[in-house]
């Protein structure tokens, strides 16, 4: 059963996801969550707490999903060579999900908004880490090195995925293969 800060937290991806930062707003929210105006503000006091806990509850999920999924490739030996597949499979989920478009506005509103900005850099120190650990089991050295620029590929490629409307993921593969390739001994 979701709580109703849950359910506050949902409706401000979904606002952002449909229409953008701006619309986010006490009222929107409050109306779209179902709750009261005044349990909003009780729970989130500025527009910065709202937006910063949206951001890293959806951080916090997507971490969990992909972590779920490369245990599960470590668990079953992928190798290199199978590596992009699997990453172009797990990213078909995410290139669907609307939130895709919440995830990188979100992004962008921190470079305007302090306070949002450490929760951002928060979020991306912990793809880092995500992207460390999967160069490490498939035999990348210095993974932590190379680990951002592995994550500037993804977030590239989502922004290219929302630019074209392509929710295939077609071509995460080759791209990820071909880093690789570059960073295998």
């Amino acid at each position: 059963m979701t709580t109703p800060r849950d359910r506050m937290l949902q409706a401000t991806l979904d606002l952002i996801a449909e229409q953008g930062v701006g619309a986010v707003t006490n009222r929107a929210v409050a109306k779209a969550a179902g709750v009261s105006l005044g349990s909003l503000t009780y729970h989130f006091p500025s527009q910065s707490d709202l937006l910063r806990e949206a951001l890293a509850a959806f951080v916090d999920d997507e971490i969990a999903r992909i972590t779920a999924h490369v245990e599960g490739l470590r668990d079953a030996g992928v190798d290199p060579a199978h590596a992009a597949d699997e990453v172009e499979k797990a990213t078909v989920g995410f290139a669907n999900d609307r939130h895709q478009i919440a995830n990188l506005e979100l992004h962008l509103h921190a470079a305007r908004d302090p306070e949002v900005r450490i929760t951002s850099a928060r979020s991306v120190e912990a793809y880092d880490r995500l992207a460390a650990a999967i160069l490490t089991a498939l035999g990348i050295p210095d993974a932590e090195r190379h680990a951002p620029a592995v994550v500037a590929l993804f977030y590239g490629l989502a922004v290219r995925r929302l630019a074209t409307g392509d929710h295939s993921a077609a071509g995460t593969a080759d791209a990820f293969n071909s880093m690789l390739r570059g960073l295998l001994p």
